[in-house]
């Protein structure tokens, strides 16, 4: 019954007190379990053809991703292209299982349409995960759009790149693509990924094993708003020379912004949502033209509408991401962003997505 009232009625409105008098984490759970159950909406609709985009040889019916941590263990992945997602990116997922960092561990942000995470990674371990998504893969019904997969390292692993080939070794058969990410502010120590000399050694290696194991794998990486200049530089370049197939920018921010509360502002952990807008489009920006545009973008971080989509995609983006909008707006947004979306590039007389790429770059 409730699937068929998303398609009269939006609501979300009526739900979204319920569901926020319940702890984030248990509110997240039920989410996941009902969308299982197919309890959410179901996009009938075909995406507007202007919306259509060609990425790493891949055709995309409109650019609008689900990004990772919303579906970490695989458990919904039908259900969250049904939102009418053009791609998804499950995970992250670790070499081994682990709780992850204790809990609370989420906490929303309500005036500033924001949460805070410090998850740390908790993962089923890539033997389950991986059983998941084979199980997903072998449905000759299942949805036949690009998926990826974010990988984290475990907490107490101290050979990085070991853990990303194995993950990206047993993972390729069952995935599009990967996304190393080196960016969550909730593993000690995972930052200093980015710095040049790590970050060096690392793509080396993992470029290695990649051509030699898997050679058809798409490898992305995943990359922090906090960089400064030359960090920027340096993740640019090194980005080149590897020949990294692509860039999310970005992941969560250890800022806070003037609107958090003090309560809030005080715990740890990366800030999602509408106040890394601004920030983590100024890195995408600076990536897209440091990398000269020769890489695909995936911009992620603050997208709550079409217009914000379209900003990322002006400054730089290929695709887009989001996540923190499906809490405070509800799932329907999806359909709303793509709309707006579409709306925005005809009116500035673009027919495609392509065209709009960078087009808000220029030095």
């Amino acid at each position: 019954m409730l699937a068929k009232l998303w398609s009269w009625t939006d609501p979300y409105p009526l739900l979204r007190p319920i569901m926020f008098r319940l702890e984030p984490e248990r509110a997240h759970a039920l989410t996941i379990q009902l969308l299982q159950r197919g309890w959410g909406p179901q996009e009938a609709m075909r995406d507007d053809p202007v919306l259509g985009t060609t990425v790493w040889g891949k055709h995309f019916s409109n650019p609008v991703g689900l990004a990772a941590g919303f579906d970490k263990q695989a458990e919904a992945i039908d259900a969250s292209f049904a939102l009418g997602f053009g791609f998804s990116e499950l995970g992250g997922v670790t070499r081994r299982a682990q709780p992850g960092n204790p809990q609370p561990r989420l906490f929303r942000v309500p005036q500033a349409k924001a949460i805070i995470n410090r998850f740390g990674f908790n993962s089923i371990g890539v033997d389950a995960f991986a059983a998941r998504l084979r199980l997903w893969r072998d449905n000759p019904h299942r949805t036949q759009r690009p998926l990826g997969v974010n990988l984290g390292k475990n907490k107490d692993s101290t050979e990085e790149a070991a853990d990303f080939i194995a993950l990206m070794t047993q993972l390729a058969p069952l995935t599009d693509f990967v996304t190393i990410n080196i960016s969550s502010p909730n593993t000690p120590g995972l930052r200093n990924l980015q710095r040049r000399d790590a970050l060096d050694q690392l793509l080396g290696q993992l470029q290695t094993a990649r051509q030699t194991l898997t050679p058809n794998l798409l490898m992305l990486l995943k990359i922090a708003p906090d960089l400064d200049e030359a960090a920027q530089h340096d993740i640019a370049d090194l980005c080149l020379r590897h020949g990294v197939a692509g860039i999310i920018v970005s992941n969560t921010t250890t800022t806070r912004s003037s609107n958090i509360p003090d309560d809030l502002a005080q715990e740890t952990g990366g800030l999602s949502g509408q106040p890394l807008q601004q920030l983590s489009t100024h890195v995408l920006r600076a990536i897209y033209r440091l990398t000269d545009g020769k890489i695909p973008l995936i911009g992620c971080g603050g997208i709550a509408s079409g217009e914000d989509a379209y900003r990322k995609i002006r400054a730089g983006a290929s695709l887009v991401q989001l996540y923190t909008a499906l809490i405070y707006e509800g799932p329907l947004v999806v359909r709303r962003i793509k709309r707006e979306l579409a709306a925005h590039l005809k009116r500035d007389g673009f027919a495609s997505v392509q065209e709009a790429v960078g087009t808000a770059a220029a030095r």
